[in-house]
């Protein structure tokens, strides 16, 4: 049986998640790493939900956890982010292809932004297995009514993305469908785990100048929107 590490950012992003596992009954709640992890069964398949905290840091050393400590074999990471596609809309979804870091910039030494001095691999493809079933658990919930969800790249840096002219300078370096601030860094850590792994965000603003009061307007319901997804993901897992 496999085990599902879920990790949202912040508390709207694991707050139905965890509404969901306590139904469920016989919840084991651990502390390790300052971090709060919940572990149980949902629709029969064995998870652990936890709140990383913002930014790529809090991401990375929280999936290293899930995957080391808690036997996590694959990793879903939930929660909201800013539109980058041109044909993207608040509340639309996005089941991320790959994710990449786009404030990664060592092209002083001719490398380009985005990769990473080094290494191989700094896009980090998410799991097709994941992607298709968040596709078809998107299209079975109401969202799917009047909004719609498209696989596509991520990108993650440690700032909200609230500027048109940051916004112009991220799509023309890296043309991610959304921007937030987790994602890669847990993609990073699943690659070098060898852990498959999808990024899922519902867009909560357009990561432009009006970015910050959009977001404040949509966060509960884009978080609880993707969590949603997730469920519907957990059901497709488990073929029931």
């Amino acid at each position: 049986m496999r085990k599902l590490g879920i990790i949202g950012a912040m508390e709207v992003e694991v707050s139905i998640l965890k509404a969901e596992l306590e139904k469920s009954g016989n919840v084991k709640q651990s502390e390790n790493g300052s971090l709060v992890f919940y572990e149980g069964k949902l629709n029969g398949v064995d998870v652990v939900i936890v709140k990383s905290g913002v930014g790529k840091v809090n991401a990375a050393l929280c999936a290293q956890r899930l995957i080391l400590q808690y036997g996590a074999d694959m990793i879903i990471n939930s929660g909201i982010a800013g539109a980058m596609g041109k044909d993207l809309k608040v509340l639309d979804m996005v089941a991320s292809t790959d994710a990449v870091y786009h404030d990664m910039d060592a092209s002083t030494w001719g490398y380009k932004i985005t990769q990473i001095p080094q290494m191989k691999v700094w896009e980090f493809a998410a799991d097709k297995t994941l992607i298709d079933a968040a596709l078809k658990a998107f299209s079975e919930t109401p969202f799917a009514k009047e909004h719609k969800i498209i696989a596509g790249r991520i990108a993650s840096g440690d700032q909200f993305v609230a500027d048109s002219a940051l916004k112009a300078k991220i799509i023309e370096n890296c043309a991610p469908a959304c921007v937030e601030m987790e994602g890669a860094a847990i993609a990073h850590a699943c690659y070098l785990s060898k852990v498959p792994f999808l990024i899922l965000r519902c867009l909560s603003d357009n990561a432009d100048d009006s970015g910050e009061t959009t977001y404040s307007f949509n966060e509960k319901t884009a978080a609880e929107a993707s969590a949603s997804v997730v469920l519907g993901i957990i059901k497709i897992l488990s073929g029931k």
